[in-house]
């Protein structure tokens, strides 16, 4: 079954530690990215972790191999379970952070960001011929992080589908951002999903950030993507 992963996009500790009070006790993984971690540094993930939270250190590096392996080795060392390099860097990046986590010895597991989900067909970046050009590079990027040791990929719902299909029944790890409920503002994200959509599709980790925090009872948010969460998974099984 799909977990779930919230994205602690606030601009201190104490928002941090506020809203982890106000969605309360429960399995989901804490992710913290550039904001936070720009505000509050390692402590975001010591204070997360000592409230019993996984952390996905969503850093997205991307830089030489060497200042990676570096970074990654620090960010390993502070306990977090995941973090994420941009695939974009290459197959010596990629391996230099898979090289720099593994060397801290924690367990901390690297993914790869393939496409970010505020592209779409219309503001892809340079070298892009078409939207199309996706489904070619992005199970590439998959091939070289895998190749590299990487633990999966970043990739939105709408290429989960072909990405499966293309692997024929050989797994991976993917972790899928741009989720919201039906309805709900789309603000900068463009390729944009459900929760049970996403898990249909076969997302291993499904990323909530507004959908949740910004909501006016952020616990009762969660529950609701937790039971669509369980019934998209239950219906895969039928």
């Amino acid at each position: 079954m799909a977990e779930i992963a919230i994205a602690y996009d606030v601009g201190s500790l104490e928002q941090a530690l506020e809203l982890d009070q106000r969605l309360g006790e429960g399995p989901e993984i804490a992710k913290i990215g550039l904001e936070l971690f720009t505000a509050a540094g390692p402590a975001a993930v010591a204070a997360l972790r000592e409230r019993g939270r996984r952390v996905f250190l969503d850093l997205k590096l991307h830089d030489i191999p060497n200042t990676v392996r570096g970074a990654a080795a620090a960010a390993a060392r502070l306990g977090a379970e995941f973090l994420t390099v941009h695939a974009f860097g290459g197959y010596e990046m990629v391996a230099a952070a898979v090289a720099g986590a593994a060397h801290a010895g924690t367990g901390t597991q690297v993914i790869a960001v393939t496409l970010l989900t505020s592209f779409d067909g219309f503001n892809l970046p340079p070298g892009f011929a078409s939207p199309f050009h996706r489904s070619i590079v992005i199970p590439a990027l998959l091939a070289m992080a895998e190749r590299a040791g990487a633990r999966g990929i970043v990739c939105a719902a709408d290429d989960l589908m072909a990405l499966r299909m293309m692997r024929r029944g050989r797994p991976f790890f993917a972790v899928t951002p741009g989720v919201r409920p039906e309805g709900m503002e789309r603000d900068d994200q463009r390729r944009v999903t459900t929760v049970a959509e996403a898990v249909t599709h076969g997302a291993s980790l499904v990323v909530l950030g507004r959908a949740v925090t910004s909501a006016l009872d952020p616990r009762a948010a969660l529950a609701a993507a937790r039971r669509e969460c369980g019934e998209a998974a239950a219906a895969l099984q039928i």
